[in-house]
């Protein structure tokens, strides 16, 4: 019997002991991950860096880690609006382009978001107003609406806003770069 006992003993500090463990692992995974997406900034950072001197463009880099993604922006200078081009459309470039670059020297596929002279907080803000009026149109004439083709930045943004009108749902259709967002009336 005190062969038992002992072994269940062993069972529960085991158990305990690996909980404990579990729960010290949980935040040194988390760090981890936060080291990694400031290594992910840094090396986008320089990256950019290194192009606007090639460009001769001013401006100054400011690296953040928000939402699980290294977030890099540049603000400053007169010649952004060159690199943001119309639509974002050399914006997104850059990004892709920065992202490679620092899947180069990690090794792994990166998320970064890229913004430059603060357009995609504006453009953030113009979609989330057009989002939720377009579904507020839908939810009272009960028709649906197409919006035009937009990036998967844009798509998040308006989804995010459709989903905070009641009596509606949004899904994306298409193939890239045409897809677009349906938004319709919930039956």
């Amino acid at each position: 019997m005190s062969e038992t006992l002992q072994a269940t003993d062993d069972v529960e500090a085991s158990s305990d002991a690996s909980a404990e463990s579990e729960v010290a692992a949980e935040p040194q995974s988390q760090s981890k991950t936060e080291d990694l997406l400031v290594q992910e900034g840094d090396i986008a950072g320089d990256y950019l860096e290194r192009l606007l001197d090639l460009l001769d463009y001013d401006g100054d880099i400011d690296l953040d880690v928000e939402s699980g993604r290294a977030i890099v922006s540049i603000d400053g200078g007169e010649d952004l609006a060159k690199l943001v081009g119309p639509r974002g459309n050399v914006l997104e470039s850059l990004q892709e382009l920065t992202r490679l670059a620092v899947q180069q020297e990690t090794g792994v596929r990166s998320r970064l978001m890229l913004d430059i002279a603060q357009w995609r907080a504006g453009r953030r803000a113009e979609l989330a107003e057009m989002g939720r009026t377009t579904a507020e149109k839908v939810a009272a004439s009960g028709e649906r609406a197409r919006l035009h083709p937009m990036t998967p930045f844009e798509r998040k943004v308006v989804h995010d806003a459709v989903a905070s009108v009641a009596g509606v749902h949004s899904e994306s259709e298409g193939e890239e770069p045409q897809r677009r967002v349906i938004i319709f009336p919930k039956p």
